[in-house]
């Protein structure tokens, strides 16, 4: 063989070499990396117990202004008949009209190594769209429009193609002009990351979603709620909680494979005895007891708020499928602790919302929040005239702009 085809082929197999090797290098576990992971989903339970539609974008984001967030490219097309295609909304805009079922809320991500290593992440959301993120990653996901979630075939996404992991290394963590619960995620033992020269402890995403939630949560006559798995794996932890003028009572099932009936909870109880609850319920479920305990930090007023909610913990199997995450090189051991949330409406909570309504009790309106279309929708759906519906429509319409307008997209 001549000597340059000699010199050719050498080439190409150290080439060939350092791609194995490459591959090899992807495929393998990324050595002494530990990922744990957190994060809600919130949904409400319509009259038949399954989950409705709302808009879950609305409502105050609590989140400090370097969060970023989904940007459109907004622009009209104009179909071949000369109608105007649906013209993509911007993030303010989809907090008040983004129709679907799922509030996806705060997971974060977080890493553990006893030395430096490097890895890609990425974040797939069938059926639902990531809105909010930190630090900075590729989303990949169609524009959004109002009733975009309805599409079974929409599927968001989030990708980090090169996260540092740095124990030995002192962040320089961001920081907003004003107190969030974004920053109780920082109180734990993972390493610091760097992405694109930005720091954090985690990765931190949200979003929303058009499917149903895994369990259906029906209130029945006696005040009892009938709790079903719509899943093919048992629903390892299920928990009743009631907060009535400041009162809060909860009652505990263990897992729940198909079918149970939930007393209403009578006992008072205190928060710190709850909270206890919640983080043993978090470990057992893979989560450190730092972790758990910044889980229900970040949470302590939205969870334990007025009003009657189910707490259930996702199947592993569940958040594989809701959310796919791929992580390479692979860690040693991913753990990913889910709690679902499912608002139930009360007969009480109609009650007052019906004859707020009827005063135009604004104040006591903007109470309920971001659940108040929902609660409206219901009372809509019973009326006996079109001008009733009507009316509790534009009331809840007018109430939930107000209540909007008063909370900054970040602060």
């Amino acid at each position: 063989m001549p000597r340059r085809n000699i010199t050719v082929f050498a080439l190409i197999v150290l080439a060939l070499s350092g791609t194995a090797v490459a591959l090899r290098a992807a495929q393998a576990p990324a050595q002494n990396v530990v990922v744990h992971e957190w994060g809600t989903f919130t949904t409400i339970a319509g009259e038949d117990g399954q989950s409705m539609n709302w808009v879950p974008l609305g409502g105050p984001t609590d989140l400090p202004c370097f969060v970023e967030h989904y940007k459109n490219k907004v622009f009209k097309v104009i179909l071949s008949n000369d109608v105007e295609a649906p013209t993509p909304i911007d993030y303010d805009t989809a907090r008040a009209s983004l129709v679907g079922k799922v509030r996806m809320e705060t997971p974060v991500l977080y890493f553990y190594s006893a030395q430096d290593a490097t890895v890609s992440v990425r974040v797939r959301f069938p059926q639902g769209l990531v809105t909010e993120w930190y630090p900075t990653a590729t989303a990949t996901q169609p524009n959004v429009l109002p009733r975009v979630l309805d599409d079974p075939a929409v599927v968001g996404g989030l990708d980090w193609p090169y996260v540092q992991i740095t124990p030995s290394r002192a962040p320089s963590l961001p920081a907003g002009s004003a107190p969030s619960h974004y920053y109780a995620a920082r109180h734990t033992d993972s390493a610091p990351i760097s992405v694109n020269g930005r720091d954090e402890k985690f990765l931190f995403y949200r979003g929303v979603a058009g499917f149903s939630a895994p369990i259906s949560a029906r209130l029945e006559a006696d005040g009892s709620v009938r709790v079903t798995n719509l899943g093919h794996e048992p629903i390892p932890s299920v928990i009743l909680f009631d907060n009535h003028a400041g009162v809060m009572r909860y009652r505990s099932l263990g897992a729940l494979p198909t079918t149970a009936t939930m007393a209403k909870p009578t006992a008072a109880t205190d928060l710190a005895t709850l909270r206890a609850e919640l983080v043993a319920t978090l470990t057992r479920a893979g989560l450190y007891d730092k972790e758990a305990q910044a889980m229900v930090d970040t949470w302590r007023d939205s969870w334990f708020e007025e009003g009657t909610r189910v707490f259930y913990i996702l199947p592993r199997a569940a958040v594989d499928a809701i959310l796919p995450l791929t992580i390479t090189p692979a860690p040693t051991q991913i753990a990913r602790a889910f709690v679902g949330r499912m608002e139930v409406v009360t007969p009480d909570t109609l009650v007052e919302v019906q004859s707020s309504i009827a005063r135009n009790d604004t104040a006591l309106l903007e109470q309920q929040g971001r659940f108040l279309g929902p609660i409206a929708e219901r009372l809509a759906a019973n009326a006996t005239s079109v001008t009733d519906r009507m009316r509790i429509r534009a009331i809840a319409n007018t109430v939930f702009a107000n209540y909007q307008a008063r909370f900054a997209t970040c602060r």
